[in-house]
């Protein structure tokens, strides 16, 4: 994936999604930014070596961690309160490129089809994987958990 030959400021879009569920995504950012959005619950954290991460993520997070596939930046999203520390629009993970990322990537793309959204950035040399729709990040979190458990199962040596 990283064979590109783009503009390093442009961001590459590398899952597919219908025009069908694009148009959703933008109906659902539009009703999303004119909703009340009342703080349900606080965010909950985990430990993750050193980093507090999402509770909601840590489990997808953490097997991730165990497939040696680093990521650098991570958010569920789950509460409704539109605040950087409490509130992602979308649930994302953010992953370095790398030789040893690239397959998962690939294999991401697959297993969650038109859930996740891929997008690579040339000129910080990363990929950023999140939901494709508006208030998914729950679910986000959970396939993104079995992702990492089927990858693992599929390379098993």
């Amino acid at each position: 994936m990283q064979s590109f030959t783009a503009n390093e400021d442009q961001e590459l879009v590398l899952s597919r999604q219908a025009d069908s569920l694009w148009k959703r995504r933008t109906l659902e950012l539009n009703d999303w930014a004119e909703r009340d959005k009342r703080k349900k619950r606080d965010k909950a954290t985990l430990m993750l070596g050193s980093n507090a991460v999402d509770a909601e993520l840590y489990p997808a997070l953490a097997k991730l961690s165990l497939l040696d596939i680093p990521t650098e930046f991570s958010c569920a999203g789950v509460s409704m309160l539109d605040d950087p520390l409490e509130h992602s629009l979308y649930a994302y993970i953010t992953f370095q490129a790398s030789e040893q990322l690239e397959p998962f990537v690939h294999f991401a793309i697959k297993f969650m089809r038109h859930r996740l959204l891929v997008i690579f950035e040339p000129a910080r040399g990363r990929y950023d994987l999140s939901s494709f729709f508006i208030g998914h990040n729950r679910s986000f979190c959970f396939l993104m958990q079995r992702c990492a458990e089927a990858f693992e199962e599929q390379h098993r040596v």
